[in-house]
């Protein structure tokens, strides 16, 4: 996806609230980041989508944390699988 498109995009996950397509667009603009060699941007729109991941309770926030940790930009957590009770 081009970077003008992947923007217009992520403008209107905000506007619209879907969590869910925050995080697979700020995952897929880090990845391209990573890919072109500028880990301080990845590393920006990772943060993005483990928060956006953590806010929505999905299983990328493992991952992610993962990645961040891996560019020493998180502590590395851990995440209970276990269902929560109400």
């Amino acid at each position: 996806m081009q970077r003008d498109e992947l923007d217009t995009k992520l403008l209107a996950a905000h506007a619209s609230s879907d969590t869910s397509a925050l995080v697979q667009l700020y995952t897929l603009a880090g990845d391209q980041s990573e890919v072109a060699g500028d880990v301080d941007a990845a590393c920006f729109y990772l943060t993005h989508a483990f928060v956006f991941a953590l806010e929505k309770g999905r299983i990328e926030a493992d991952e992610l944390n993962r990645r961040l940790a891996d560019y020493g930009r998180a502590q590395r957590l851990v995440f209970d699988s276990s269902p929560v009770c109400s």
